[in-house]
């Protein structure tokens, strides 16, 4: 009976998201050897969203049953899927993550950090710290990191069924971890389409593409796999110029930027169009290129309402929102303070009721001191992917799995968490087609 499930996922489980394989036989590494041009994402690498098998795990782990997730992955996919990130080792590093090499705060970016290899990027920590952030990715020659690798060992000593996911167990020294359960007692279950080096050491291995087999395993468990909404942030910084001297106009900028600061990209963002509905006689400015600035004059006396259309790049499930932003330059702006976890569960659960994304809401307005500027916090669901396609139309295809499984699969059990027998018999193939 399985107590502690852990997956070890590689490369095969992110090539449904539009994300190159490297070792398989289209993979990015095999094609380069054999002298023929890389394949490239089918859609910007930020706005990859996560597999079936990417959610699947999530309703696994939400469910108890799976314990840890091992990733030779750098997509960030498993944190953009609800894996908590103190039940996941990112051995070779994330694209998307910052690191403090002084206080060891991570920063998890909506954009990929410009440098790997360990290397300072242009952020720095928080003020209270200050140090320059450094990027998370490993280069060839660099180790892997102790924190990432003590947990995943210490896991996989735990472990008594570790679960390979789309990996070609080919790098070292990643690959040799789940070999650690069997040393243990534990077993080693492979799923991938090609064969790896390490199936004479597994219980089970399944020839087969990742998404199909896990959607029809939560099938037979009766787990639905829940859909993926993203959502996304962005601030709008309004500042209101001082003048030296009395005057009946107002001058200000509006910019729209990231979360992340001023200076950071915001590439889910295409262009901002903002128009002044009750002002015809102000023209309508489109902004076309990072950073998103706007600066005008206009009379003190007279409120300006703004509607900010906020048109999204290529990879979003919607294609623009639109934002009402009143000003009025004789009073005070009131400020808005919201808990942000509440509102983005608040969006997904909206998306997933409507079946599309697109809704947006107000995190937090917050007036700068001494600064003339209020900031403005937005949340907006900018993906919506179900998974229901992947299940089986009938149940004739999950027998069939069954049916090709049994032997070293004995039973299923949910009255307990996870209850997988593996049987002790020599190595068995299945192929799902």
């Amino acid at each position: 009976m399985s107590k502690h499930l852990v997956a070890f996922t590689g490369a095969g489980i992110s090539t449904s998201c539009g994300i190159p394989d490297f070792r398989g036989p289209k993979g990015v590494w095999t094609l380069q050897r054999e002298g023929k041009g890389v394949p490239e994402a089918s859609l910007p690498f930020h706005r990859a969203a996560p597999s079936a098998t990417h959610m699947a795990l999530v309703e696994l782990e939400r469910a108890g049953i799976l314990k840890f997730v091992i990733s030779q992955n750098v997509d960030s996919l498993h944190l953009r899927s609800g894996i908590p990130r103190h039940k996941l080792s990112e051995l070779h590093g994330n694209s998307f993550r910052e690191v403090c090499p002084t206080c060891g705060t991570e920063y998890l970016r909506d954009f990929e950090v410009e440098t790997i290899g360990l290397k300072e990027t242009s952020r720095r920590c928080d003020p209270k710290c200050g140090a320059k952030l450094r990027d998370s990715v490993l280069d060839w020659e660099d180790e892997l990191p102790p924190k990432e690798m003590n947990a995943a060992e210490k896991h996989c000593r735990t472990a008594d069924i570790v679960l390979c996911l789309g990996t070609s167990l080919q790098i070292t020294p990643a690959c040799n971890l789940p070999l650690k359960a069997i040393r243990n007692g534990g077993k080693m279950v492979i799923v991938n389409l090609q064969q790896t080096p390490k199936d004479n050491k597994a219980s089970l291995v399944i020839r087969g593409f990742v998404d199909k087999v896990m959607a029809e395993v939560l099938q037979l468990l009766k787990m639905p796999i829940a859909p993926y909404v993203r959502v996304d942030l962005f601030q709008i910084v309004f500042n209101q110029f001082r003048c030296i001297h009395e005057s009946k106009y107002a001058k200000w900028s509006l910019r729209v930027i990231s979360v992340h600061g001023e200076k950071a990209p915001l590439p889910f963002v295409e262009s901002v169009e903002v128009t002044f509905p009750d002002r015809p006689e102000l023209k309508t400015a489109i902004l076309n290129k990072q950073p998103f600035l706007l600066k005008r004059e206009t009379l003190k006396s007279r409120p300006v309402h703004m509607v900010l259309w906020v048109n999204f790049s290529e990879g979003c499930g919607c294609r623009f929102i639109s934002i009402d932003f009143p000003i009025d330059f004789e009073s005070s702006t009131d400020e808005i303070s919201k808990d942000k976890n509440v509102v983005i569960q608040q969006l997904r659960e909206t998306a997933n009721e409507d079946e599309y994304c697109g809704q947006s809401s107000i995190i937090d307005r917050k007036l700068i001191p001494d600064s003339g500027k209020t900031s403005s916090t937005y949340a907006v669901a900018t993906n919506i992917v179900q998974y229901n396609g992947l299940l089986p139309s009938n149940t004739s295809d999950v027998s069939q799995l069954t049916k090709k499984v049994n032997g070293c699969i004995e039973k299923v059990n949910l009255d307990d968490g996870i209850d997988i027998s593996i049987n002790s018999v020599p190595l068995k193939k299945a192929r799902v087609r």
